[in-house]
């Protein structure tokens, strides 16, 4: 497991896509230079994570004005994510990470079968990553529980504030 500091370079993946891709992060910023938001969810079945994920939906066009690109990851199985992403025709990144390398890697919080309370199986909890052009952690927030993840308007604001005050010599 990882404990970032801002400023750390974060490890790459490679994950497969609801679209049938393999996703392999660090050829993707090599691509587009640009911000990644990354942002793990609890699963397809989590009704507080599919509004989320609407509202992100939503304000798709505002990160990529800000050259930030979304990807999503879960730690549910693939096929439930893309009934999902068909359902609710999300256009953004959706990645499975079932065997929980990703996960690990990030030191995103897991729910096991060891948690001390029940609450719909085994499963990743939310955590944020917003990551500049050169794989640099620039904002981290993680979660022990679905509650208390930031807005889709929050992200917006976390976004816009990193971005204006920006230290330019790092």
């Amino acid at each position: 497991m990882s404990t970032f500091n801002l400023g750390d370079k974060v490890p790459d993946f490679t994950l497969p896509a609801v679209n049938g891709e393999e996703f392999s992060f660090v050829s993707h910023q090599n691509q587009h230079k640009s911000w990644h938001l990354i942002i793990f969810f609890r699963g397809s079945w989590c009704p507080a994570c599919r509004h989320d994920l609407k509202e992100l939906e939503e304000s798709k066009s505002y990160f990529e004005g800000k050259n930030v690109h979304l990807i999503t990851i879960s730690t549910d199985q693939l096929e439930n994510l893309k009934k999902m992403v068909d359902e609710l025709n999300f256009t953004f990144t959706v990645l499975a990470d079932e065997e929980l390398k990703t996960l690990k890697a990030y030191d995103v919080f897991y729910h096991g079968e060891n948690a001390p309370y029940e609450d719909h199986g085994t499963h990743g909890e939310p955590a944020y990553f917003l990551v500049d052009e050169n794989g640099q952690l620039l904002y981290q927030q993680k979660q022990t529980s679905p509650f208390g993840r930031p807005s889709s308007t929050e992200l917006r604001k976390i976004v816009q504030y990193i971005g204006k005050n920006l230290k330019t010599n790092q």
